[in-house]
């Protein structure tokens, strides 16, 4: 058996799993007071926020959640725009659940070219893994960092957040949880370390806001 094979039959186990484990225990569910995430800060440190419309063909893809969709844009050092998009589910017990921006890539035309998992240092917490990808479509390329969310813990793998869903539910009778990407476009001539040296920034003011809007 190959290791692609082996990480498959694994994932199909974990999101196996955890889907029976939510149904099989209909526990009273914990919701707690949160902000809507249309009431994000539009301004965070030197960027300034422009909201996005989502089209309502991706809401229904989505499901029943809260969603963010913003560019914000350096006052200070003009460039390209860091693109936020933040997916809440309160709840996960019911179908709506966390999707790896992987799945979505191909579908609307994007090819991952480069991936690699970096660890981002935010003061006051603990070393973050993230996903790090370079897409492409045609000539223009994408610089992509992402991590799920939940409870004021950060993690990039798609397994350990599935496994988290279940620990949690039975520690703390939720489910809910988020998906955190901040995209932005690789201008031409600049490497994509270069616009990942743009965007750590942005992500350091970004994390210590989330707690208000995805509940410790």
């Amino acid at each position: 058996m190959t290791g692609s094979s082996l990480r498959f039959i694994l994932a199909v186990a974990v999101f196996a799993g955890a889907a029976i484990f939510l149904g099989a225990h209909p526990l009273r569910e914990v919701f707690p007071a949160r902000l809507p995430l249309s009431q994000f800060p539009e301004r965070v440190g030197q960027w300034q926020g422009t909201d996005v419309a989502i089209p309502q063909d991706v809401l229904d893809v989505l499901g029943h959640g809260d969603f963010l969709l913003r560019d914000y844009r350096n006052q200070e050092q003009p460039g390209p725009a860091a693109n936020l998009f933040i997916a809440y589910f309160p709840s996960q017990r019911t179908g709506d659940t966390l999707h790896s921006p992987q799945n979505c890539l191909p579908g609307a035309g994007w090819t991952p070219i480069e991936f690699s998992r970096i660890t981002l240092a935010i003061p006051g917490y603990k070393p973050l893994a993230a996903n790090r990808y370079v897409i492409a479509k045609g000539d223009s390329r994408q610089f992509v960092l992402y991590w799920y969310w939940a409870h004021d813990r950060g993690v990039a793998s798609e397994y350990w957040a599935k496994y988290y869903l279940v620990a949690d539910s039975i520690r703390m009778h939720r489910s809910d949880g988020a998906l955190v990407r901040i995209t932005t476009v690789i201008a031409p001539g600049e490497t994509a370390d270069a616009a990942q040296q743009r965007l750590l920034p942005f992500t350091r003011e970004i994390v210590p806001l989330l707690a208000n809007y995805i509940p410790r």
